[in-house]
């Protein structure tokens, strides 16, 4: 398979997103925008020339939208291969790739999340194992921090303080989210309506700069959703999901 590199030169063209077909849809655009934003953070987003079906969107960890201290590092945001493309080595392509990329950059490793068992939108820990990466910190909620270092004495990757025990102080449902999801830009205004109608406390916390990532109460920024002070998922939810939440 080929790959390319999206830029800020190309990006208007390019075919960014997992599962969104439409350039015009929200969704789309809001990611592009904030992929565009963070170029110049050194974010590289590597993908095949088919449309978003395996990507690799990874940069330097100081300047990751998640909460860790990992000097040197780079910090993978998202390596996906969509189903019908699983099994073919697209994985280990653009993981290579990262790899390649990062030392000649004079990276000490990779850091990237996932959990003890596969959770949604993180990385599969069976790959990441198989790849040679170990955990190396994880949060009271499960999500563990993985890493590869390039050499043997590289320090350890780790969560800041505010994000190994997932916390907030506020009752209801309380999300902390990034524009890094494309989803969000859709669903999250579509749950705040249903709350609003069904007179749930609800307060979605939009997550703007990498300063307030870094100091979020949450290991996960992309989507963090809490309920009474307590961490729920990470699952992006559309109106069904949350209605069943809401259920529950």
């Amino acid at each position: 398979m080929e790959y390319i590199k999206v830029t800020s030169e190309n990006i208007e063209k390019e075919h960014i997103c997992c599962a969104i077909s439409n350039n015009n849809d929200i969704q789309v655009s809001s990611k592009k925008s904030w992929l565009s934003e963070r170029f110049e953070d050194g974010l590289v987003f590597l993908k095949s020339t088919e449309r978003g079906k395996c990507f690799i969107e990874y940069i330097p960890a100081e300047n990751a939208w998640n909460p860790i201290s990992a000097d040197g590092y780079m910090y993978i945001d998202c390596l996906w291969v969509a189903g019908s493309f699983k099994g073919h080595g697209y994985s280990s392509d653009l993981l290579n790739a990262c790899i390649e990329d990062s030392k000649n950059k004079g990276k000490i490793g990779l850091c990237i999340l996932a959990a003890a068992k596969k959770k949604p939108f993180l990385a599969d820990p069976k790959f990441l194992k198989y790849k040679g990466f170990q955990v190396c910190d994880e949060a009271d909620n499960g999500i563990q921090l993985w890493y590869l270092p390039f050499d043997k004495n590289a320090p350890m990757p780790q969560f800041n303080k505010c994000a190994k025990h997932p916390r907030t102080d506020k009752m209801g449902y309380v999300l902390y989210y990034t524009s890094q999801c494309p989803f969000n830009a859709k669903y999250v205004p579509i749950i705040e309506e249903i709350a609003k109608e069904k007179a749930i406390q609800f307060k979605a916390i939009h997550l703007q700069s990498k300063e307030e990532a870094q100091n979020a109460p949450t290991p996960i920024t992309t989507y963090a959703l809490f309920l009474d002070g307590n961490y729920i998922t990470n699952e992006q939810m559309n109106d069904k999901r949350f209605l069943k939440l809401l259920e529950k």
